[in-house]
């Protein structure tokens, strides 16, 4: 994975890889992360269409377990792709069947 920032103007600018990711990633601050999670902090999850286990950097992760809404999208490793999250979303956290995002 690329760089991370708190800054979601840098990360909208970031250029694509040619794997398909992002340069960088925007994250919570460390100092919000560090208020504590509404969820489990859970670094993998399935894409439903595609049936691969994605593992992700732990500051998305804990942005995730801070803010489970914070991101519209996430990555497939296999499909080279951004797809939505959420309740209407593609991917489920490894292990369970709660969906990614919500």
């Amino acid at each position: 994975m690329g760089g991370l920032t708190t800054d979601p103007e840098e990360a909208r600018r970031s250029p694509i890889r040619p794997d398909g990711q992002q340069e960088t990633y925007v994250v919570l601050s460390d100092e919000e992360r560090a208020q504590g999670f509404v969820r489990p902090v859970r670094r993998s999850y399935v894409h439903e269409v595609c049936g691969t286990v994605t593992t992700m950097g732990i500051a998305i992760a804990e942005t995730y377990a801070r803010d489970p809404s914070f991101y519209g999208a996430t990555f497939c490793v296999a499909c080279r792709g951004h797809f939505p999250v959420g309740p209407q979303g593609q991917f489920t956290w490894s292990g369970t069947t709660e969906k990614v995002g919500s």
